[in-house]
């Protein structure tokens, strides 16, 4: 009975450690996708997401089913307890990566969503739910990199363009015109346009959007050579 005993937990040990193993592996995939894009989040990060949900998951569960049977009271627990409140105390991550810029845009919030997904996968494998979880990296992966390579070419225009922020420097408002229509020539495709005056100069203040092909760098060469144009500013959102 004995060697039945420790058999039996030498087995679940496995377990545990190929689901451990596992969950690293899966996270690892997802952070080394942010960390290839720079994002505030990770590879560390993720996998300290990923395999910490899979450990209380796994604790969770598995305390459902010891605690009663190492006691003569009958006991019962939610065997995904924790991993509920894993889902809750993710979103203070989440929210921390969140940022908001100086122009109301807002960033972070594919990063946000990773560092959720991290903590699923680890519940999901801690659960048992391998092929689910190894699934739902390949959909990630393929939703955060590969679907918008595709919109770029057969996607709605809108997802085919990026937002720019504009910010142009004119001493002559003679020159104003002439310039803010130069800047539509070059298939910029002006959304907001707001011109204010300064001591000696006007300060134009320009939202447009280009084809996501279209390189930064390169629409700034372009409107830096427009005439009239003292200083330029440009900012991709």
């Amino acid at each position: 009975m004995d060697m039945i005993e420790n058999l039996f937990a030498f087995h679940t040990r496995l377990d545990i450690l190929f689901k451990l193993g596992l969950t690293a592996v899966l996270g690892m995939i997802i952070g080394m996708e942010r960390q290839i894009k720079r994002k505030p989040v990770g590879l560390k990060t993720s996998l300290v997401i990923s395999i910490v949900s899979c450990l209380l998951t796994i604790v969770s569960i598995d305390t459902t089913y010891i605690t009663p049977a190492q006691s003569n009271v009958n006991i019962s627990f939610d065997p995904l307890r924790l991993a509920a409140q894993i889902v809750s105390g993710i979103g203070f991550l989440g929210a921390g990566v969140i940022l908001r810029r100086e122009n109301d845009s807002i960033s972070g919030l594919t990063t946000a969503a990773i560092i959720w997904g991290a903590a699923g996968i680890g519940i999901a494998v801690g659960a048992g739910f391998f092929v689910e979880a190894i699934a739902v990296v390949c959909l990630i992966i393929i939703s955060v990199d590969l679907v918008p390579l595709i919109m770029n070419y057969i996607g709605p225009k809108q997802l085919r363009h990026k937002v720019l922020l504009i910010q142009l420097k004119v001493e002559e408002h003679e020159k104003i015109t002439n310039i803010v229509e130069s800047i539509k020539a070059k298939h910029i495709h002006i959304k907001t346009l707001k011109i204010r005056d300064l001591e000696k100069s006007h300060l134009i203040q320009i939202t447009a959007t280009v084809h996501r092909l279209k390189k930064t760098v390169e629409v700034y060469e372009s409107i830096k050579q427009i005439e009239g144009i003292k200083a330029v500013e440009l900012q991709d959102l």
